[in-house]
């Protein structure tokens, strides 16, 4: 079986600055990706290649075994859910957070005129009561928590069955008890085996949600460290990646990383 994404050596130049430099990613169907950088890293970037949204300066990238510049991208963003605060800005604030879902198997985000069929309406009910959300239905999006526009906002991402699934920091502007109840939606998506390939982006360990198998660490546009986690998620990839010395903790599924306390008799060496 083909890879869900395959990047060969993408690079992205704008006005002469290089965003991402010579990436090389594979993604299967049973993975569920963590990418993880500073600000400027390219993560966003990154992601827009991936979504068929940005086509690469060079090298080639192979989205659900179709290359981008030989495809009609029409035809291959309906095959990839993405969630993201420039998608969320265009959701009207009075639509019904049910029209919110459903209107994504036309792809719209505003529901105007289309035509629905029962099983549509059936697969947004499903995908509201899965993400704990069936109680805001008649409800607009303008109303609710930020909290629970990031449940909506994926609940329509997987409305048209995805193959890949796109999570752009959608922990961003949550407060604790929120962020807790985002992650432990999240797991239970990426637990479930017939869950689309995922990619979720973030800046925090905290964000991530048990399950996550594979990690990419980037820094201005490249990547310091990619594969397995456990094996990418470490106090040096992650100190070289942020540019400070740090300590990476995993407990019950669940990452965490501060600054490295410095030894007070090193400490007073070094002055």
């Amino acid at each position: 079986m083909a890879p869900v994404v395959e990047l060969a050596d993408v690079s992205i130049v704008r006005n002469g600055s290089t965003l991402l430099d010579r990436i090389n990613w594979v993604i299967d169907e049973a993975d569920r990706w963590v990418v993880i950088g500073p600000n400027g890293a390219g993560k966003t970037t990154l992601l827009q290649v991936v979504s068929a949204n940005l086509h690469p300066s060079d090298g080639m990238a192979s989205i659900l075994d179709e290359v981008l510049g030989a495809v009609d991208v029409f035809e291959l963003r309906p095959r990839i859910g993405v969630t993201s605060a420039a998608l969320a800005d265009r959701i009207p604030r009075s639509e019904a957070v049910g029209n919110v879902i459903v209107s994504a198997a036309y792809a719209v985000v505003g529901r105007w005129h289309e035509g629905y069929e029962v099983d549509d309406f059936r697969r947004a009910a499903q995908l509201m009561q899965q993400l704990h959300i069936e109680h805001l239905g008649k409800r607009t999006f303008g109303t609710l928590s930020e909290g629970e526009r990031k449940r909506v906002q994926i609940a329509r991402a997987l409305m048209t069955d995805p193959e890949l699934l796109l999570l752009d920091e959608p922990g961003a502007g949550l407060d604790l008890a929120g962020r807790e109840r985002l992650v432990a939606t999240l797991s239970e998506i990426v637990a479930d085996e017939f869950s689309p390939a995922t990619v979720l982006v973030t800046h925090h360990l905290e964000e991530i949600p048990p399950g996550m198998t594979h990690a990419m660490l980037l820094k201005q546009g490249r990547v310091v460290a990619a594969g397995p986690i456990t094996e990418v998620l470490t106090d040096e990839h992650m100190s070289e990646a942020f540019d400070l010395p740090l300590k990476v903790s995993v407990e019950d599924g669940r990452w965490s990383a501060r600054a490295a306390r410095r030894h007070p008799e090193r400490a007073a060496v070094e002055e």
